[in-house]
This record gives C-alpha cells, structure tokens and sequence, in this order.
C-alpha cells in the first residue's frame, strides 16, 4: 500500500471542542493548517466519552466494546483512586503504532492514554504512581522507553510541576520539539491536557479555558518550527485533534448511595465496602452499573427499579437507562447491567455514603478534585457536543469536511502511512486524503 507522507504528527488537544472553531481560525498557527489543509468541522466522538477509550479508539479505530477500554479506570469498588488502563495489554486488537512498527515506520508518543509497555521506539507513557510505595519517576520508566524518558527528564524536567497544568503540557511540547528534531519519527502522537484541566477546574468558557486555547496555538507553532529546523516539513503531515468535548455542571449525583440504602454495597464501620451486589462505576456524564453475580435477578430487578424511579424524578439527574445489550450497540461495555446518561448539569460520582445529589460550588472544586465545573463522559448524540480535527501536508485535500466520527480517524491516519488496521468499526475518510503532494505552507 503507498505511503502518503513520511512523517505522521499526531498532536491531541484533550478536550478540544468544535465549538472552539471560532477562537482558532483567528489564531496564525491554526489558520497555517486551516489555510493549507482540512478541517473536519464536527467529529463524534465514543460513549462513554471519557479520554482513555477514545485514545484507544483513534488509534484503533474501534468502539470501546471492540477494542476493551471501555473506561479511565478499572472496576475497583471503594477505592479512592482506582488504577487506569494504562497499559497496550488492555488494548485487545492492533493499533497505528503496532503497524507502523511491523512496516519498519519509527514511532513516538509523548503522554499518549494506553500506551505502558507498548512496543514502540520512543515511549513517555502516561501514567501516575498510585500507590503510596511508588516513585513517579521509576513508575514511567519501566512503563515507557527508560534511555529516552531518562533524557528528557535530565534536560526539560525542572519544567514539571507534579501534574499540575500548564506547566506538565510545558514540558510535553520541549520533549515532543526535542523529539521531532532529534529522533525524527514516522508517526509520533503528543497529548495534551492543558485545556481539559482548565475546563474541569473552571468551566467550559471560562477564562482559563480560552487561555488554554491560546497556550496550545503557541505550541503548536512551536511544533511546525521543529519540523522546519528538522529539515521534514515538507515531507510532513500534520494533525490536530481533539477527543472529546464538554459540557458545565453545577450537580453531583452518587447512585452508589442508593444502592447502598437497599443493602446492595456493604459497608464496615472505618467506611469500607467490604463487598457488594451492584456498583455504580463512572464515567462522569455517564456511568456503567455492574452486578457482582450477572445473573441475580433479584438484584437486578431491585437496580431497575429504582432507576425507574429517578427517570421519573425531576431533580433525579437521570436523563436515560440503557440495558447491557443496548449500550453494547452504542459501542459501550455489554457486560453492564445498565448504562446511565446523566442530564446536563450532572454528573455521576462513586460516593457511596452521604447525600444522592451534591450542588457543586467553585469552592468545591479547589476543595477537592472529585468536583468539577465542567465534565465529558456524555453520550456523543447530546448536542453541541463534538470534537473537531484539522490536518494539511502530504497526503491531505484541502477543503472542509461536514463530519466524521472519532473511530474513522484510526484507518485515515493508517492509510496516511501505507498501513492497515485490518477490519474496523470505523472507515477511512476519503475526503481528506489526496493522493498528490500537499506542503504545510509558509505561514508559520
């Protein structure tokens, strides 16, 4: 299969939103790819759209019921923070990095979801120590390409703060710009978190958003800089995506406590679940229920009603119940009993102790990270509620696409790069892709 362009650069904008459209086309380095390539003006994203299944997805191409993140974090109940899927093992097909690595294609990803211990050449994988015995440092080391992390650590790590944003996407961009002149890789894929930060900690328009917005225009530009002094630009395709987008809330819901006054989570008297009948696992605007024996009918029938009963409660925060089957068709997790879509303004939390329904102030959310102004998770049918993708160089056709979905990105970028991700949910997207040459253009 031909290869499009020699140089793949994925840049994810986490929690970038079509409704942004209008502060980047005023923006020069957006306007640089807008004025020389694509725009895909709305891209539906995945339920639950939270940022590891779509990760997953993107470079897949599959729903999370497909490819097996089908959540952030793992089914832990009463734990305070619950392991993610960090790990490629939790992938469960091939993805654009294991075939850009079987075509002999060198890779790269900085902070990429669900990439520990992935076979790929230049490795810094999220992951955070989750446990009071582990170091951050050593942690990413053994989870990603040690030499490579290493390095980077010694030259841009007095950038970091913890995980505290803007500076952690500070040290991000000096390592994807180091990497990008010095390793020179076929693909390399770099998530940022400024913008999802800012938006969960202040609001969905909130000034530290639109702040972030700006942040991620400067480095962007300083990307298309590195490709230049790299001597790849013209040989370079270039993109710029986001995951998901978000939508303010003000109100908590902890469908946990309910289930727990119905005897179906046990709990010892230091606050502990010791065991459990049905768990509410979320994943913020939505959330899974689970039943610890499947085929309890009893249990199950106990869940049914009362989520009936908040369907019908105006101040329930409930806005639909999908059965397992049902939410399998939607790409979800079928091993659930139910899938839960929360109304906008609420979100869903793991509390199982205390009130059903929280109303979350600012000061809630500097009180405790749990608590957010705005939050994703949400079914990707909600409206206003799309991602958007840009993308100019070698192998892009120029022009605006209406639409696309976040599971067609996958087999587009594979095609770009001359590979394949065998059978997908998702399809390439035809439009954006020219079989002629295409620059970047000057105007960096």
């Amino acid at each position: 299969m031909k290869r499009l362009t020699d140089h793949l650069i994925i840049i994810s904008f986490d929690c970038l939103s079509a409704l942004d459209y209008p502060i980047m086309k005023d923006l020069p380095h957006f306007q640089t790819i807008l004025e020389n390539g694509a725009l895909v003006q709305n891209v539906e994203s995945i339920y639950p759209s939270v940022t590891y299944p779509c990760h997953a997805s993107i470079v897949t191409g599959n729903y999370p019921n497909r490819h097996g993140v089908i959540n952030n974090t793992l089914l832990q109940p009463g734990r305070i923070s619950p392991d993610w899927n960090w790990f490629r093992s939790s992938i469960k097909c091939t993805t654009l990095y294991d075939e850009a690595k079987k075509a002999s294609l060198t890779t790269a990803s900085l902070l990429w979801p669900v990439t520990g211990k992935a076979n790929i050449d230049y490795n810094m994988p999220e992951i955070f120590a989750n446990r009071p015995w582990h170091n951050q440092i050593l942690v990413s080391l053994l989870s990603g390409t040690p030499s490579y992390q290493w390095e980077l650590n010694k030259r841009y790590g007095h950038i970091r703060n913890g995980l505290h944003q803007p500076e952690l996407d500070d040290f991000v961009l000096e390592a994807a710009v180091d990497t990008i002149k010095t390793k020179k890789p076929n693909l390399m894929m770099v998530h940022f978190t400024d913008l999802d930060s800012m938006r969960h900690d202040y609001g969905f328009s909130s000034k530290e958003a639109i702040a972030a917005i700006d942040r991620h225009h400067t480095r962007l530009g300083r990307i298309l800089s590195a490709l230049k002094e790299s001597g790849n630009y013209e040989n370079s395709t270039i993109v710029v995506l986001g995951d998901h987008s978000a939508l303010d809330e003000d109100k908590a819901i902890s469908l946990n406590v309910l289930l727990h006054r119905e005897n179906l989570i046990s709990v010892n008297g230091k606050g502990k679940i010791t065991d459990w009948k049905a768990y509410c696992k979320t994943c913020d605007g939505s959330a899974y229920i689970y039943l610890k024996d499947p085929h309890d009918s009893a249990v199950y029938e106990t869940v049914k009603s009362i989520l009936d009963s908040l369907l019908t409660d105006p101040e329930g925060g409930v806005e639909q119940v999908l059965t397992g089957p049902e939410a399998a068709k939607l790409g979800a997790d079928g091993d659930c009993a139910f899938m839960i879509e929360a109304k906008q303004g609420y979100f869903i939390l793991e509390d199982y102790q205390g009130e059903y329904l929280k109303k979350i102030t600012p000061e809630d959310t500097k009180v405790d990270k749990k608590y957010t102004q705005a939050t994703h998770g949400y079914s990707p049918k909600k409206e206003n509620y799309g991602t958007i993708l840009l993308a100019a160089g070698r192998g892009i056709k120029p022009g605006t696409i209406p639409s696309a979905r976040l599971i067609d990105e996958g087999p587009t970028f594979a095609r770009l790069l001359g590979v394949s991700l065998g059978d997908t949910d998702g399809s390439v997207i035809e439009e954006l892709l020219d079989w002629e040459s295409n620059k970047l253009g000057e105007n960096v």
